[in-house]
């Protein structure tokens, strides 16, 4: 399946973001969903400050790259040993799948699958090598397991989560990355529990989130800080 997507040949450390245009639409190459796979349409994606990293240089993976790994989409097509999702159902993505084999998913820390980070580190997916290729046929990397700045993308069984159709596109996007990092510091990380008192510093995507865990862990007081007045007023709705 040829489709536009977001590559990245290489970083940008020079110039700001919008002067040096790393980021270039092509046209590539997504082959079919193998054993254990999923192709997903893109309904949205988030802009995460992760991908901005390797953008920049700081976060180190190998190039080219489709960017792109905080999205929600609809699947619209299974591989052979799928069970967990068909076709039509929405899905948020998942950056960091898990095998439920090696010791850290047998400890009950999937984040932390071998892997998973092996398959993430390399450019490819948990169950084989990448399937983007570049209009000359060059090899040409996923993201962290979904390239989600694109128009479809295959990414492993284990790296979507079905949700209710009646969650909006926009904010299902965030699902994937934002709202696990901020609400998961909260709940998981840090334990929160009723009556604890919570500051967040920073309220972009992932302090927004961690405001909203606060809130469901029922911590108080809740404080929230942030020298943009329009981000501490979002949060105070939150």
């Amino acid at each position: 399946m040829r489709m536009p997507a977001a590559v990245l040949r290489a970083t940008s450390t020079e110039r700001p973001y919008g002067a040096s245009r790393p980021v270039e639409i092509e046209e590539v190459e997504l082959g079919d969903p193998r054993e254990g796979e999923v192709r997903v349409r893109i309904a949205a994606a988030s802009l995460c400050h992760s991908d901005l990293s390797v953008v920049n240089g700081d976060r180190v993976r190998p190039l080219p790259m489709v960017l792109g790994h905080e999205a929600v989409g609809v699947v619209e097509e299974t591989g052979s040993g799928v069970r967990d999702v068909e076709a039509g159902d929405h899905v948020a993505l998942v950056f960091v799948p898990s095998c439920g084999r090696c010791a850290r998913c047998g400890e009950g820390r999937p984040a932390l699958c071998a892997a998973a980070a092996e398959a993430n580190g390399s450019g490819g997916l948990l169950h084989g090598p990448s399937l983007l290729r570049g209009s000359g046929g060059e090899l040409i990397h996923h993201q962290l397991g979904v390239s989600a700045f694109a128009r479809y993308a295959v990414v492993a069984q284990e790296s979507v989560v079905k949700i209710p159709q009646d969650v909006p596109f926009s904010v299902a996007s965030m699902f994937g990355c934002a709202v696990l990092t901020g609400a998961g510091a909260v709940i998981n990380t840090a334990g929160v529990r009723p009556g604890q008192s919570v500051a967040v510093h920073g309220l972009g995507g992932v302090g927004l989130s961690a405001v909203l865990g606060a809130r469901a862990a029922g911590a108080w007081p809740i404080v929230a800080v942030d020298p943009s007045p329009a981000k501490r007023e979002l949060a105070l709705r939150l």
